[in-house]
């Protein structure tokens, strides 16, 4: 298919009246753009400069602001122009134009390596690279679309290979920024290029009722009018056939033919919100509504401002119409995004702002977690917190949070603020007190208590739902731990060698502290440092390798149990007699003291405590080790109850009680059964005596049926 004719001047009849201020920058970026690509062409055989016109053009529908018009014009010059610099740019049209060009010219260098990596690869780049201004996406997303409609000029191959790529990244983004007119198309052509027989199926059933559906449509519309008349309502109506790839996607996920209820649309525009309703009102008092299709996005919106009254009634023909009803402002946002709406020099638009960088912090977190730690699965973190299911809730003061199915107070908390994640002690949703771990559902308000003393708790990672949560929770314990193991390899090795009357600066000087970093495959003294202070190696190996004297780390770990009552320590356990050994407790059984325990030797990461009665631990294995509770130490421990209950009512009972007996309770989760409601409690306890009497006291409660 041959591009539509093209022009400056066409261009122009349509901006003149938009950008009166800015048409003579305009023009001189068109111009710049001329000069740069003179000669060039594009695959299609068309002059080069065509392709930034178009891009304009589709841009010019969405309302964006004069800057990225200019640099819509300019967009390819960095890549596929001939002399022009980012520095040139800036001085002829500003920093903040050439910056944009200049991403967008980062982004459009970048291609998928392989269908393997597409997803978390690309779009980890492009993210980045676009994260820095809105406004990149739209010139982005306006290139990729005239780059679609004009794909016949490439290998058939490469046309699957840029479908694949728009689907994966390009799609859910201008779906989340709310650009649904540049969604569809992208659906369609895709869905054309990647799966030609089923596109051509969808039409061809849509084809053989097409005069019958129209007709439908214009009868339905007529109808609605003459009933909107009647009660004085000013309106406009829009009816379509569904799109190609909407009824694709309801196919492919088991629905039939005949249960596609909204092949036919209506869409009603009126002037004002409170028409809609009225509009609603009227539409059900006539057609009878299908049940549980009903949704109010305009009390309720989304968080890309979407706004909208949605229903699905059986009209006369007993045919089935999805309705939607909304002001014209509301589609324009619908159709176009908000960024349509968002002038970078007024005042006002500070919310609007506000969302977009909330929506790109979101694409910002995902990367920089799946930067730091590879082995997270990155397409399915970006299904979970973009693609998938999302809940809208919303602050005390109103502002909408967008939050994943199955998000916390913990996930809303660093949504909002690291500084508010870290320091959350409590939560409370539509004036109650929740547990941190409570799924926040639609519509919630929810209220963070903080304590600026208060530091986030490792068990978090057990409930949260975000990877922003997950990462800034994992940052700070990761940052905590590995400051502490520094410090105490540190400690440990300077008291060796004091031991052996051994110089530090003897035994570690430049030649042998190069020697065992390059032994154990380390980059600083820090790293060897960390690996004494985390048991990795003693220091004893580490001053045995510069004399070549090495050691088997798992031998040194058994050598180092060697019977040696010492009780004076603060260690919770003692192994075989000694305390300096690192262990861990086993989360299967969570032993607490006074439990009967026995020790597991794990290779690299020291003993793990199991109970003794713990079906994990096999009772014939050489690596058993005895172990005991060091009575004198005061330390808590962590262990589960589970509770049947009657019903929810004793929440603040329980509050109270763990109060008054000082067990600190640190995660609710609340679960509906036949029986009644099942409460898991995560509690921390001295010792075995303590938790006793903790249940004990539970018991009392007339509300609680069980407790294990």
């Amino acid at each position: 298919m041959k591009d539509e004719e093209i022009s400056y001047e066409i261009i122009y009849d349509k901006i003149k009246d938009i950008y009166k201020d800015s048409l003579d920058k305009i023009k001189e970026a068109y111009l710049f753009a001329c000069e740069e690509h003179k000669g060039l062409k594009r695959l299609s055989g068309d002059d080069y400069i065509t392709h930034p016109l178009h891009v304009v053009d589709i841009l010019i529908d969405l309302n964006v602001d004069d800057t990225t018009i200019i640099a819509a014009l300019l967009h390819e010059v960095l890549n596929n122009g001939k002399t022009a610099t980012k520095e040139i740019l800036e001085e002829k049209f500003g920093s903040e134009v050439a910056t944009i060009v200049d991403s967008v010219s980062k982004i459009n260098k970048l291609e998928l390596v392989d269908e393997t990596e597409n997803s978390a690869i690309y779009l980890r780049k492009v993210l980045v690279g676009l994260a820095e201004d809105p406004r990149v996406l739209y010139i982005k997303l306006a290139d990729r679309l005239h780059n679609m409609r004009t794909n016949w000029a490439i290998k058939e191959e490469k046309q699957k290979d840029k479908a694949r790529e728009t689907m994966t990244v390009l799609v859910p983004i201008a779906h989340r920024l709310g650009i649904n007119s540049i969604k569809s198309e992208l659906e369609n052509i895709c869905l054309k290029i990647l799966k030609p027989d089923v596109y051509d199926d969808i039409v061809e059933r849509l084809d053989k009722t097409t005069a019958e559906l129209n007709d439908n449509l214009e009868e339905m519309k007529e109808d609605l009018s003459h009933l909107l008349n009647e009660n004085d309502i000013e309106h406009k109506i829009k009816g379509r056939v569904k799109s190609v790839y909407s009824i694709y996607n309801k196919l492919s996920n088991g629905k039939t033919w005949d249960q596609i209820y909204d092949i036919l649309a209506l869409r009603i525009f009126v002037n004002t919100e409170a028409e809609c309703y009225t509009v609603i009102g009227l539409i059900h008092s006539k057609y009878r509504p299908v049940p549980k299709r009903f949704k109010d996005y305009i009390a309720n919106p989304k968080e890309n401002m979407y706004q909208s009254l949605h229903t699905t009634v059986f009209g006369s023909d007993g045919e089935v119409y999805e309705v939607q009803v909304r002001t014209y402002e509301m589609d324009e946002i619908a159709e176009k995004g908000i960024a349509s709406h968002w002038s970078y020099k007024e005042k006002g638009t500070k919310k609007v702002q506000a969302i977009m960088e909330q929506k790109l912090e979101m694409f910002r977190n995902i990367i920089e977690t799946n930067s730091e730690e590879e082995d997270i699965n990155f397409e399915q973190a970006m299904h979970n917190n973009l693609l998938g299911e999302l809940i809208y809730v919303f602050t005390p003061k109103g502002d909408v949070i967008e939050l994943p199915k199955g998000a916390t107070p913990i996930d809303f908390a660093y949504r909002i603020h690291s500084g508010v994640g870290d320091t959350t002690v409590g939560a409370i949703v539509n004036d109650n007190i929740v547990p941190l771990s409570y799924n926040l559902e639609n519509n919630d308000i929810v209220k963070i208590i903080t304590n600026n003393n208060a530091t986030p708790n490792a068990d978090w990672l057990n409930f949260v739902k975000t990877e922003q949560a997950k990462s800034k929770i994992k940052s700070y314990f990761s940052k905590k731990e590995r400051e502490n193991l520094i410090a105490k390899g540190k400690n440990i090795l300077e008291k060796e060698l004091r031991k052996r009357k051994l110089s530090q600066s003897e035994v570690l000087n430049d030649t042998n502290l190069a020697k065992v970093l390059k032994d154990l495959k380390l980059d600083n003294i820090d790293e060897l440092y960390l690996s004494i202070g985390s048991l990795r190696y003693t220091a004893g190996y580490i001053i045995n390798l510069t004399s070549e004297d090495k050691q088997n780390v798992d031998d040194i770990l058994i050598e180092k149990i060697k019977p040696r009552k010492d009780k004076s320590l603060k260690d919770d356990v003692i192994i075989d007699g000694n305390t300096k050994i690192m262990y861990s407790l086993a989360k299967c059984c969570n032993p607490v003291k006074g439990d009967e325990i026995i020790g597991f030797i794990t290779k690299g990461a020291g003993v793990t405590i199991h109970k003794k009665d713990c079906k994990n631990v096999s009772k014939n294995s050489d690596r058993l080790v005895d172990v005991e509770w060091n009575m004198d130490t005061t330390n808590t421990y962590e262990t589960n109850l589970t509770l049947l209950v009657n019903n929810n009512n004793f929440l603040m009972d329980l509050i109270s009680l763990s109060t008054k007996e000082k067990i600190m309770i640190t995660e609710i989760k609340n679960k509906d059964s036949i029986e009644g409601l099942i409460c898991n409690l995560t509690i921390k306890v001295k010792d075995k005596d303590e938790l006793e009497h903790f249940k004990n006291q539970l018991l009392k409660f007339k509300n609680i049926k069980v407790i294990e």
